[in-house]
Formats: structure tokens, C-alpha cells, sequence
């Protein structure tokens, strides 16, 4: 394991007012996918009621509440303050990437204003989330695949069929596109390079919102596309590459 300091400083910012509790322990678990938790910051007026039932979760996973009244009715002062404070952080050049978790469409231009001076965001919100928020992301993931509990509307989704999955038109042209733009001369596409393309065309993409854990689960299960898994030339972990069986 990567020792704590080689890894990408992140800097986790959290809008109380359009994020469920229940999502945490999955927001945290995928954030240290990407790196390290440098800070973790949730604003909101935590004078109203509606937001009570976070207290027991912050004080769990060591998040800081960041206490902002809404002085006009109307106004959001929430996303002001957040704002304000992603900027510093920015300024700081103390980290590599934001992670932005909120449904509004408020942070579309924070997004962009983080990436303009390099870093990268990951985006954290519910399907309701407006595309243009979404696209600002370098990565977005849609919290109903975090979510703790036994809700209906709480579990993982559904794996799609063979019939479901070929029937979903964008999702097969942007598996084709993907594989032929990393594709070699043989038509041959190192699964890795077909998922940073995936990610590039659609930051929302992610197989866990049909149902797979790991891309190669989805591209398979689609039986468009052939797999070889190939040993490295040094005899250590093998690596997956796909072909649409077109050519």
C-alpha cells in the first residue's frame, strides 16, 4: 500500500442541505479510492431541524460542520459559504482534487474554476443532479449506489440483462467508441485506456449503476465484445483487453 503521504490530497466538501446521512460510509469508502481525506468539511444551518439526524454521523467519521444562517429567505448562504471556502482551499495549493458532494447545479462553475487551475473533481449527487453540474466533474458518481440501509429505493441497482444491455443504445456506443479509440492495429483495446475514455466522454459512467462491480463485468456481460486476459511481460497481474467482435 501507497504510503499516506505519496497519495493525492483531497479536500471533501459537503452540501448538508442535498445530501442524505445515509450515504457517508459509502461516500468515504469511494473517496479513498482516489486518495486521502485531508479535509472534510458539511455546510448548513444546523439550526433547523431537518438537519439533526447528521450530528451522530459527523461526530463518527470525524467531519467538521461548517454552521451557516440563512440570513434571506430564498437566498442560499449554504452554497456561498462553500464556495468561498472551496476557493481558499484551492488558493492554499495545499491539495490535488476536490470532492463535491451536492445535487445542485449551483457548483457547476466552482467545478470548472478547480479544473481550469489543473486539479481534478470527483462529483457526488443523486440522479436528479442537473448534466451541467455533472459534466463540470472530471468523475461523477451518483450517491444511490452509497447508500446504507434496507429502503427500496437504498439498494444497490439491479444487474441488467443481456437483452437489457443491448438494448441501451448509449450505453453500446459509448462502449464501442471507448474500445475503438484505444484500440490498437488488431482492434485489440487495453481495458484500463477503454475506461479512462468512458469516463472522459461521460463523467457519470459507472457499472455499479447497472448492476457490475468492475467495467470488464459490464463490458462482458454485454457479449459484444470479446476478452483477453493477458499475463505482463514480467509474469505478474494479468491484463484485460477488449475487442468488439465487429472487426
Amino acid at each position: 500500500m501507497a504510503n499516506v503521504s505519496e497519495q493525492p490530497r483531497l479536500s471533501v466538501l459537503i452540501d448538508a442541505d442535498n445530501t442524505q446521512p445515509a450515504i457517508i460510509e459509502g461516500l468515504l469508502a469511494e473517496v479513498s479510492n482516489y486518495g486521502v481525506a485531508s479535509v472534510k468539511r458539511i455546510y448548513g444551518d444546523w439550526t433547523k431541524p431537518n438537519l439533526r439526524g447528521w450530528k451522530e454521523v459527523l461526530l463518527s467519521h470525524g467531519i467538521q460542520p461548517i454552521q451557516q444562517f440563512a440570513y434571506t429567505s430564498g437566498k442560499n448562504a449554504t452554497d456561498a459559504a462553500m464556495i468561498i471556502d472551496a476557493m481558499d482551499l484551492l488558493y492554499s495549493e495545499r491539495f490535488d482534487a476536490f470532492c463535491i458532494v451536492s445535487s445542485d447545479s449551483d457548483f457547476t462553475r466552482l467545478a470548472s474554476r478547480i479544473r481550469e487551475a489543473g486539479l481534478l473533481v470527483y462529483g457526488f449527487g443523486e440522479k436528479k443532479t442537473p448534466q451541467a453540474f455533472v459534466s463540470a466533474c472530471d468523475k461523477f458518481v451518483f450517491t444511490e449506489i452509497l447508500r446504507a440501509g434496507d429502503e427500496v429505493d437504498s439498494a444497490p441497482a439491479r444487474r441488467r440483462s443481456n437483452k437489457d444491455l443491448r438494448g441501451d443504445t448509449r450505453l453500446v456506443n459509448l462502449l464501442r467508441g471507448a474500445v475503438d479509440s484505444a484500440a490498437d492495429d488488431s482492434g485489440w483495446a487495453n481495458l484500463g485506456r477503454v475506461g479512462s475514455s468512458i469516463v472522459n466522454q461521460a463523467p457519470e459512467f459507472d457499472p455499479r449503476n447497472y448492476g457490475f462491480k468492475k467495467l470488464g463485468e459490464l463490458i462482458d456481460a454485454t457479449k459484444l465484445f470479446e476478452m483477453d486476459a493477458r499475463a505482463t511481460s514480467e509474469g505478474g497481474q494479468r491484463v484485460v483487453y477488449v475487442k468488439d467482435k465487429r472487426r
